[in-house]
């Protein structure tokens, strides 16, 4: 049921698995020890992980935009691009993509046993997503940040925007994810391991994710966010 190639959207990982081999081969472990290290690093995401790291990816762009709100609030200085780019990302990689997976493949599974007052909850929050989502886009200008009307608007759609989705991914990681693997047989999780695989191909081109996680960096650099030494307390 696999592709013909994992290089597609895990390249590093393809390379990474040759490397082990030869690291394993090197230390004269037994060739099933060998097999097995290179399939670890060069098989499918399995779905289950990929939402869980699809949301790490998410968690980056809730501290960009925690950012871009600090800065709007106290008149900072603010390149509505970035904020823009942030919103878009959200827009094409959360929204048209990670949520639409949910909705298709995990919400109908759930949504009739006892997670189901919780299932419409998250579905509604969806939504309600994406209507902030636009109006943020619709905000995110040179011209409406200098409004201050606007510029207290669109700082109250990125608040509204991350209060909302910490406690959202926070509970599908440690309830709905968990819930739904158990719903499946492992033929099935392969299944539509390989249904998650193709659609991010599909949409975002051969590196995927990777490119993705890209894009925010480049978000955090010009913010100046990407150095973890940022956010250690200092003694």
């Amino acid at each position: 049921m696999g592709h013909p190639t994992v290089m597609d959207r895990r390249s590093f990982l393809g390379r990474g698995s040759t490397a082990v081999a030869g690291v394993v081969s090197g230390l004269s472990l037994p060739a099933f020890a060998v097999s097995a290290a290179a399939k670890f690093h060069t098989e499918e995401v399995p779905p289950v992980e990929d939402l869980m790291r699809e949301h790490g990816a998410l968690n980056r762009i809730l501290l960009i935009y925690e950012e871009a709100s600090r800065r709007l609030r106290s008149g900072g200085d603010l390149d509505s691009d970035q904020l823009k780019r942030a919103a878009n990302l959200i827009h094409d990689f959360i929204e048209n993509y990670h949520e639409q997976l949910e909705e298709e493949h995990l919400f109908p599974r759930l949504a009739k046993g006892p997670l189901g007052p919780m299932i419409e909850i998250l579905r509604m929050q969806h939504q309600a997503g994406r209507n902030l989502t636009s109006g943020i886009l619709g905000l995110a200008t040179a011209t409406h940040i200098k409004n201050t009307n606007d510029r207290n608007n669109l700082a109250s759609f990125v608040d509204q925007f991350v209060r909302m989705y910490r406690p959202h991914e926070a509970r599908e990681d440690t309830v709905v994810f968990l819930e739904f693997k158990k719903t499946v047989t492992p033929r099935e999780y392969g299944h539509i391991g390989e249904i998650f695989e193709d659609r991010e191909r599909q949409q975002f081109g051969k590196d995927g994710f990777e490119a993705i996680v890209a894009k925010i960096a480049e978000i955090e650099k010009t913010l100046g966010i990407y150095d973890l030494t940022a956010f250690t307390p200092v003694a």
